[in-house]
């Protein structure tokens, strides 16, 4: 499957927009990909169609991290680490 080209994310507040067919990768993570026209917007792994939320949900529900490669043949054991370092990240406390 071939996924669309990658950038780093723009600086905090910047209004720089994304061309067509591009997608935001989310700092510091190389996995985790952003397109506002794909799944409304949600994190998604690798730019495929597999949120984040998806992947956490199922780690969340007990799956073994080989039941989650099957269900989803296109993710890697490093999708799902990533993942779960974004999720901790999102509910960590901010000074």
């Amino acid at each position: 499957m071939r996924r669309p080209p990658t950038r780093p994310a723009p600086p905090s507040g910047s209004r720089d927009a994304l061309l067509p067919g591009e997608v935001m990768a989310v700092q510091p993570f190389k996995r985790i990909t952003v397109d506002p026209n794909q799944m409304g917007g949600m994190p998604c792994m690798r730019g495929l169609r597999i949120p984040v939320a998806t992947i956490v949900g199922m780690v969340a529900e007990g799956m073994a991290e080989r039941e989650i490669l099957e269900a989803y043949p296109d993710l890697e054991r490093d999708d799902i680490r990533e993942a779960l370092e974004f999720a901790a990240e999102a509910v960590r406390e901010r000074p």
